[in-house]
Formats: C-alpha cells, structure tokens, sequence
C-alpha cells in the first residue's frame, strides 16, 4: 500500500529571516541557471542572491540540492505537458505540441535541459519525477508511430539528438533565439513525417543523459 505519510513541502518550519534567504537563493539560482546554465558557480548564486556562500550551504548543502530544488516546478510542468500531449485524440499532434512545447522551454532556459538530463543520484524525488516524464515520452513516440504518422526508424535517443541541435540554435539570447529554436522545430518534425521518411543511418548511441550547454 502507498506511503500516506503527510511530507512538509521544502521550507517549511523555517524561519521567517531563513525562507525568505531560502527563497531568494531559489531565485537567484533560477535566474542564474536560465542565463548561464547550472555550471554556473555556487558563489556566483549566493552574491546574486545577497548572502555568504555559508548561507547558501545551510539551506542547499550539496549543488545537486540546490539544482533540482530551482528546477523541481519546471520539471512539474514538463510532466503536465507530456499528459497533454498524450491526451490529446491526435497521437501525431500530441506529439508535436510536446516536441514544440519543450524545444521553446530550452530556448528560454539554458539550464533546464542540461538539468533534466543530467544525474542526480542522492535526490530520489527529482528522479523519480524524470522518470515519470522518460516514461510518458517514450508512450508519446509508442502512440504516433502505433497511428503511422511517426516514422518506424524514429528512435527515442532522437529526442537527445533534437535537443542537443536546438542547444546549438539557441545560444543567442530572447526572441532570436526563440525564433531559431522554432524554425528548427518545424524542419526536424516535418523530417520525423512517417510519410516523409526515407531510410536513415543507424541510430546514435545516445540515451537521456547529460547534453552539453554552449558557453561554458
């Protein structure tokens, strides 16, 4: 039987002087993150926040906490995009408004990939919730492919090879980048058409791991 134990959310029970620390340095690193990518170093967060790097290791005690606490409600929102897309009637269409949807969230926020991707051994409620969207993504690519509008030969580590070209595309900054991560979107989708395929080198040995962000 599930665990029905009540969890606190983060934060809670604290001090007001400590949340509110707390919360800036969530903003701060969102911020940071968004800009630069999650390489950027601790030190940097704590003074774009406004407090001692000690301040911020109390409340984060390891970079890993501290990324996926900043990217815990974009990873929410990835899920809920993925249950759209696998509610909508139209298997291909689901398909694209999820591919679009979070090629565009790439584009605004260089460090939500690179973050999603990446392993975070000791932070089981991150991971568990990325598998939950690894799971839902390879249902979503099940149910275009069982329609026969997705192309047989499309593997799911072609979603890594799709996010790591919009990496590429998106290292301008504000709408230019947006507008170059939407062009390309198009063309790889038109690409992925089962009825526009024709055969392809053998997959890449790729999986869903760790995608390299340009400008570090």
């Amino acid at each position: 039987m599930p665990d029905q134990t009540s969890h606190k959310p983060a934060g809670e029970g604290l001090r007001a002087d400590a949340r509110e620390n707390r919360e800036r340095i969530l903003r701060a690193a969102r911020e940071a993150f968004a800009a630069q990518g999650i390489d950027v170093p601790v030190a940097a967060v704590a003074r774009r926040a406004g407090v001692g790097v000690a301040t911020l290791y109390r409340r984060f005690p390891t970079r890993d906490a501290l990324v996926t606490e900043a990217f815990a409600e974009e990873l929410t929102h990835c899920v809920s995009v993925l249950d759209e897309g696998l509610a909508d009637p139209d298997p291909w269409r689901g398909f694209c408004s999820v591919i679009e949807q979070v090629c565009l969230m790439q584009s605004v926020d260089r460090g939500f990939t690179q973050a999603f991707l990446a392993e975070f051994p000791g932070q089981a409620d991150f991971a568990l919730e990325r598998t939950r969207a690894e799971e839902r993504l390879a249902l979503l690519v099940r149910r275009a492919k069982e329609a026969g509008a997705l192309r047989e030969d499309f593997d799911l580590s072609d979603i890594t090879l799709l996010l790591l070209a919009n990496c590429g595309v998106t290292a301008g900054s504000g709408e230019e980048a947006a507008a170059a991560s939407r062009r390309l979107t198009a063309y790889l989708l038109q690409s992925f058409r089962a009825d526009r395929s024709t055969p392809l080198p053998p997959p890449a040995s790729l999986r869903l791991g760790p995608v390299p962000m340009s400008g570090h």
